[in-house]
């Protein structure tokens, strides 16, 4: 009885090792670059333990399934797992064996080959993508239109999609338009515009735009069916661009006018003058760099290039505390449609500031009666003018210096009470009365940077106001 009970399990071991087995299939066995395949076990036995695979020929595994099936065989109940992995076909393999445990054995499946054709741009397609360029021959930095066009076949439905932008490497994107919509010829269109300048000399390329389409399929794998998504993946064509070097180490190209105004052309001391500076036209604006210029004893602020479509503006503000030129702005660029080296320029802008003081000539006379017959040489004088009254002059002095000191010690006692309190609110009333102060004093100089970019640019810094309200009282600024 009992090596009846022993020749049964062996019987029952024997069963399952005959039963044990992995079958490895594709679907489908040819594919298109792009199409997605499904890789599928089979494994028969009890006892599994599902084997961890990462890729597939080298490509990302994008989703993974199983099922469970029993099919009653010669009398006997087979148990049977299906395990699926879904991956994106990009070439031709053989996928080699895979090991899996089943029960305390390792069953090896068989290896399959998968034949992967590449996809040609199908014009007749339920989906066709398609790219072109409004030039295929640049200068380094010269703005071109890129266009992408996606077409769908009216009735035809998808129950996902993926899109994958084309490769815009050694492109700089300037803009990107928002989509436009239409139909005809049994399509339905939606249309994408790139604005595009190249970084680089050389052939350029811009690789095919994909669309990845996801429809439902029902497989019949060994007698089951499996409703699934179905991926596939639809290509543009691929674009060219010949992209030349600017002659001369120029570095903006296009073709653009310039301009400069002034708020005013008239102000008193210390009183900001605000230029705006103007370039239109079709070129790599943002390339432009700021047109700040030196201009002797005045203090010259930039604030940052806005660049908005085919304009760029900049401004600066200037301050003097006498008549000063703005000089002339200048751009240099190659032209794009005279093929041509240009320079354009603005005119000088002469600013008047009134209540400056003044040179004051002194007059200076020969005395002729001090040269010598030979001329070698000449005696220069001033003529001065001194009365000859010393008394009238010395008590002059005298009631002067008496006045002085007695209107001095009463200042001294009003001055905190009569003295207007400078508003600390007002920074440009502020950097007007602290310029003067700067060139000679380094807490003078980091209020008056503080005070220049709060003006002058969105950021905001925290002003110290304890150190502002000691230089006020040093320089007795009201």
């Amino acid at each position: 009885m009992q090596n009846l009970g022993r020749i049964f399990t062996i019987l029952v071991l024997f069963t399952n090792i005959i039963y044990a087995s992995v079958i490895a299939q594709v679907e489908p066995k040819v594919a298109y670059v792009g199409d997605s395949v499904s890789y599928n076990l089979t494994i028969t036995g009890s006892d599994v333990k599902r084997p961890a695979l990462s890729d597939i020929c080298g490509n990302d595994i994008t989703a993974t399934g199983s099922q469970t099936s029993i099919q009653y065989v010669n009398g006997d109940y087979q148990k049977s797992y299906i395990l699926s992995y879904e991956f994106t076909a990009t070439k031709s393999c053989v996928i080699p064996p895979v090991e899996v445990e089943v029960g305390s054995n390792v069953e090896k499946s068989n290896s399959v080959r998968l034949e992967v054709k590449p996809r040609t741009q199908d014009l007749n397609a339920d989906f066709v993508l398609s790219l072109e360029a409004s030039k295929k021959e640049l200068y380094v930095g010269e703005p071109f239109t890129l266009t992408l066009v996606i077409k769908q076949k009216n009735g035809v439905s998808a129950l996902d999609n993926k899109f994958v932008a084309p490769d815009l490497k050694g492109f700089w994107v300037k803009s990107e338009g928002s989509a436009q919509r239409g139909s005809g010829n049994g399509y339905t269109a939606t249309k994408v515009e790139y604005k595009l300048a190249p970084q680089r000399e050389g052939n350029l390329t811009i690789s095919p735009a994909q669309l990845k389409i996801a429809t439902r399929s029902g497989r019949n794998n060994w007698g089951t069916l499996i409703p699934q998504l179905k991926w596939r993946t639809y290509y543009s064509n691929e674009l060219h661009i010949k992209v030349k070097a600017l002659p001369n180490n120029v570095k903006i190209i296009g073709d653009f006018t310039l301009s400069a105004t002034a708020n005013k052309k008239e102000v008193n001391p210390n009183e900001p003058v605000n230029v705006t500076i103007k370039v239109v036209g079709e070129g790599n604006l943002e390339d432009i760099e700021s047109f700040k210029p030196y201009v002797k004893d005045v203090n010259v602020f930039d604030e940052k290039l806005q660049v908005d479509g085919n304009v760029l503006t900049q401004k600066l503000v200037f301050v003097g505390e006498k008549d000063f030129t703005i000089p002339s702005f200048e751009l240099v660029f190659f032209n794009s449609k005279t093929a041509k080296v240009q320079k354009i320029t603005t005119e000088p802008i002469e600013i008047k500031v009134n209540g400056n003081v003044q040179k004051s000539e002194v007059k200076i006379q020969r005395d002729e009666t001090a040269t010598t017959p030979a001329k070698k040489s000449e005696v220069i004088k001033t003529k001065v003018e001194v009365k000859d009254n010393y008394i009238l002059v010395a008590i002059a002095f005298a009631v002067g210096v008496v006045l002085g000191v007695l209107l001095m010690s009463i200042k001294f006692k009003t001055s905190d009470k009569k003295r207007k309190k400078v508003n600390l609110k007002d920074e440009k009333l502020l950097l007007m009365k602290l310029l003067p102060f700067k060139d000679n004093d380094a807490d003078v100089q980091n209020i008056v940077d503080t005070l220049e970019h709060n003006i002058y640019s969105k950021e905001k810094k925290p002003l110290d106001k304890k150190l502002l309200k000691e230089i006020i009282n040093k320089y007795n600024i009201t």
